[in-house]
């Protein structure tokens, strides 16, 4: 099977879904030659993975997660027999590693769209890089990543926020963990792990490495049966809506997608050079975020606004980006984006210890497990 795979893949050829939810089930569970998967992940890189290739890869994922038990379910009913408002749980998940210096963007977003009201699931791999990742700085701030997947599930709903950060030798990517650290190029993982949905979300905001992939994750998502999605690459920032240029937007909505760019500046905001958005170690990061969340003014604060703006837009918490945008503008002045904070910190810390290198990990139908 992966001969064959690899083979079509090599000479430019397509791999069916079904296909491809087979093949890299198989890569997933480890029953493949690492040399056998760099090949096949390289091979589809350079020929450029399609719509077919990445929900069959992100459908053989999926299936081997661990699902929390949220009720969450109720998203697949008609809008008119539930409470929309409260039942939403939007998904904010990152592309991998961050190829860009300015500071963790995304961090500060998951406070300022949590202070609306809307559940929130982020989940991401925990690696070593040159790169500071999100989780490095979540921790930072206070919060404690090391607690079980039945405390991240109670976390969703007392406090609103649910952040699934695992090392990369948990979960199901246990078993590409190093041939993906090795290849050090961005592959077919890149893309499906953020479409891993342990939650059931069915609404996203999720950013690609590269402009052409906005419209194929898009139609990926539709379908995967997402609801609604805002899927973006900007300009200087990639996976973050930009003030340093356009930021390409493809939106899934009601069954259609369309793609268009917008500006910073028909926001109201100043277009910046991407030195006024840089971050710094983790404790400047950290430090940035707070400020942020206290109220400070500038760029930064601005960079926040328009992405937590795009993923209230994105929830479906606002009608456009203008009115997300002060919607998130008057979350963080009344202190609520700060309080969820707050919130998150003292609830995961009083959560009982949990030594995830200690614990036996199991996934799919397994009693405990990482997210990724």
């Amino acid at each position: 099977m992966i001969r064959e795979a690899i083979a079509k893949a090599v000479l430019g050829k397509g791999l069916g879904e079904a296909e491809m939810e087979a093949v890299m089930g198989r890569v997933i569970d480890g029953k493949v030659q690492t040399s056998q998967v760099g090949a096949l992940l390289t091979a589809l890189r350079m020929k450029g993975e399609s719509v077919d290739e990445i929900t069959g890869a992100a459908r053989a994922l999926n299936a081997r997660l661990y699902r929390f038990q949220l009720n969450n379910h109720l998203l697949n009913l008609d809008r008119d027999d539930i409470n929309f408002e409260e039942e939403t749980i939007l998904e904010v998940s990152d592309t991998g590693v961050n190829g860009t210096q300015i500071f963790n963007v995304s961090a500060a977003t998951t406070f300022v769209v949590a202070g609306s009201g809307r559940r929130i699931a982020r989940y991401g791999n925990r690696l070593s890089s040159r790169f500071l990742g999100t989780a490095d700085v979540l921790e930072r701030l206070g919060i404690n990543l090391d607690i079980s997947s039945s405390d991240v599930e109670r976390c969703i709903e007392e406090v609103g926020i649910g952040l699934l950060f695992s090392p990369m030798q948990h979960g199901p990517m246990h078993s590409v963990a190093r041939i993906r650290t090795e290849m050090g190029i961005r592959t077919i993982f890149n893309l499906i792990s953020p479409l891993a949905n342990p939650a059931n979300a069915t609404r996203h905001m999720l950013g690609v490495y590269a402009a052409h992939l906005t419209e194929t994750i898009a139609r990926v998502i539709r379908r995967l049966e997402g609801e609604a999605a805002l899927v973006i690459y900007g300009e200087e920032t990639y996976d973050e809506l930009s003030l340093c240029g356009p930021t390409k937007i493809s939106q899934l909505r009601d069954g259609d997608i369309r793609t268009f760019d917008i500006e910073p500046e028909a926001f109201g905001f100043m277009r910046v050079d991407p030195e006024a958005l840089k971050g710094g170690s983790i404790n400047e990061n950290a430090a940035i975020v707070t400020a942020i969340l206290n109220g400070d003014k500038g760029p930064r604060r601005d960079m926040v606004l328009l992405n937590a703006g795009a993923a209230l837009w994105a929830a479906g918490e606002t009608d456009s980006l203008e009115t997300g945008i002060e919607c998130a503008a008057d979350i963080v002045d009344a202190g609520r984006a700060k309080q969820k904070l707050e919130d998150l910190i003292a609830f995961t810390n009083q959560c009982a210890a949990y030594d995830r290198d200690a614990s036996v990990f199991q996934y799919g139908s397994g009693m405990e497990a990482a997210s990724l």
